[in-house]
């Protein structure tokens, strides 16, 4: 999996394809699909969620550009998967579901493997985590409308944030934020990608007609 779906389209962090090579994916998935755990493609958790496809998990982490003991937060926990590729590099990590049996279910699972710097949290997660605030890293795991202004204010100057947002027609681009101030942020564009929707205060609201994702985006 590493060498052909991530070296091969481009992953150089030596961090984040270790912690890659360390996480056994096929944990973080139902069993009818273990098969397939391995193969570079987004597969069904529940709860209308998926795991999201390797090379997504790698090129997010990537972009956080981690060196390794930081604070990070996720929004959307899914299964887990991401958040213990990221409790691979970094220090603590925070991470929030809004469906709670997902949150129980990873929360159970990261135990089960020792991830004893991960946190799961089961509320909006598009106000974050203020509790831990501020993270030099936050990545969320749905596509929004814009990024949540509450992610933006929690970051740590220095800090990135990765989020796909939705722009007019549908289609995704995922952003990467990075606080240069008090009030400066940079925004780069990292190519356009498909995320089941963020729902929450910050996100899309019930009602929307976005309240499930579609089962083949990805997720976390």
């Amino acid at each position: 999996m590493v060498e052909m779906q991530l070296v091969e389209r481009g992953i150089k962090d030596a961090r984040v394809l270790d912690a890659m090579r360390k996480v056994p994916r096929h944990r973080f998935v139902d069993k009818a699909y273990e098969g397939l755990a391995y193969e570079d493609m987004p597969l069904p958790i529940g709860e209308h969620q998926t795991i999201s496809q390797p090379y997504m998990v790698a090129q997010m982490t990537e972009a956080l550009q981690l060196k390794g003991g930081e604070r990070v937060l996720e929004i959307g926990t899914g299964s887990g998967y991401a958040a213990a590729v990221l409790a691979e590099i970094a220090g603590e990590v925070y991470t929030i579901e809004r469906i709670k049996p997902l949150a129980d279910n990873a929360r159970q699972t990261l135990a089960d493997l020792g991830y004893e710097n991960v946190r799961v949290i089961a509320a909006d997660g598009t106000l974050g985590w203020r509790d831990a605030a501020p993270y030099e890293g936050i990545v969320v795991t749905a596509g929004g409308p814009r990024v949540p202004s509450s992610l933006k204010e929690q970051l740590r100057t220095g800090g990135r944030l990765v989020i796909p947002v939705e722009h007019e027609g549908g289609f995704q681009e995922l952003i990467r934020v990075t606080r240069m101030g008090e009030t400066q942020y940079a925004q780069d564009s990292l190519g356009y990608v498909r995320f089941v929707p963020l729902i929450g205060e910050e996100g899309w609201h019930q009602g929307d007609g976005k309240d499930h994702g579609d089962p083949a985006l990805a997720g976390a």
